[in-house]
């Protein structure tokens, strides 16, 4: 029996795929709104680091319960640590990092483990949010 609140899917170039993806189970969460959006601009730069610094090769997996919808991301490069969650917005347009600012300022939750050689992002949303 198949379970509709988990999705799992590779990370490849074709980011719109997998947004398209991930928009679909977060509705089916009752996530909507600026809340949906959120969520859909920090998994997808979590999407792209893997592809430009996380050596090009992961997975995006989504599911939910009835408080939250988490979303993991994956890569095999292994080179985001747990210190990495506490960056500073970068003071210069020009600067990179833009995006692990970004995550932790639209999620309620952004962590970052190291498994064996890898790297995971976690990005929580609750579903019903406190007023």
């Amino acid at each position: 029996m198949r379970n509709d609140h988990r999705g799992h899917w590779p990370i490849t170039t074709d980011l719109t795929t997998l947004r398209q993806k991930l928009v679909r189970h977060a509705t089916r969460a009752g996530l909507t709104g600026a809340r949906l959006d959120d969520l859909l601009i920090a998994a997808n730069e979590a999407a792209i680091n893997v592809l430009e610094h996380g050596g090009g090769d992961g997975t995006l997996t989504v599911w939910y319960d009835e408080t939250a919808l988490t979303v993991e991301v994956v890569d095999t490069a292994g080179r985001l640590t747990p210190r990495d969650v506490d960056r500073r917005r970068p003071s210069a347009p020009s600067d990179r990092g833009f995006g692990m600012w970004l995550m932790g300022q639209l999620c309620d939750e952004f962590t970052i483990r190291q498994l064996s050689g890898r790297s995971l992002v976690r990005l929580r949303m609750r579903l019903h949010p406190a007023s």
